[in-house]
């Protein structure tokens, strides 16, 4: 399974590797690197690199490389290998690869955004209800 730095499986799969799985590797694996790991590396951490981070490269940036960011690449972008692309590897697609997907998947949607009920929950205290709705009529039930 590929990898990148700052970036956690943020697909809706619970088993190893998966965005829902709590061990080592997972999305929301709370040990070093993990995707809720609030310490350096982690997608709950707030410094830099972190997926709660507000600065450059981090989940809660609103520039380029950003979770908040609108444009190519950004977290809330709408076009493609974007957070909120429903295409092919886009994080509201529901298909293998895509950050809604609920199977198993060698390449899984990676993102620097803390998980998704986190953000979903930063948008809505942010005036941004309307993106977290859609976000949130996208996740399997």
């Amino acid at each position: 399974m590929p990898e990148e730095k700052n970036t956690w499986p943020r697909d809706q799969y619970s088993g190893p590797g998966g965005g829902l799985y709590a061990g080592p590797g997972g999305g929301m694996y709370t040990g070093p690197d993990g995707g809720a790991y609030a310490g350096p590396g982690g997608g709950m951490y707030t410094g830099p690199g972190g997926g709660l981070y507000t600065g450059p490269g981090g989940g809660l940036y609103a520039g380029p490389g950003g979770g908040l960011y609108t444009g190519p690449g950004g977290g809330l972008y709408t076009g493609p290998g974007g957070g909120l692309y429903t295409g092919p590897g886009g994080g509201l697609y529901t298909g293998s690869g895509g950050g809604m997907y609920t199977g198993s998947c060698d390449n899984p949607y990676r993102s620097n955004i803390p998980p998704w009920p986190v953000f979903i929950e930063y948008l809505e205290t942010h005036d941004m209800q309307d993106i977290a709705a859609l976000i949130r009529s996208r996740m399997p039930a």
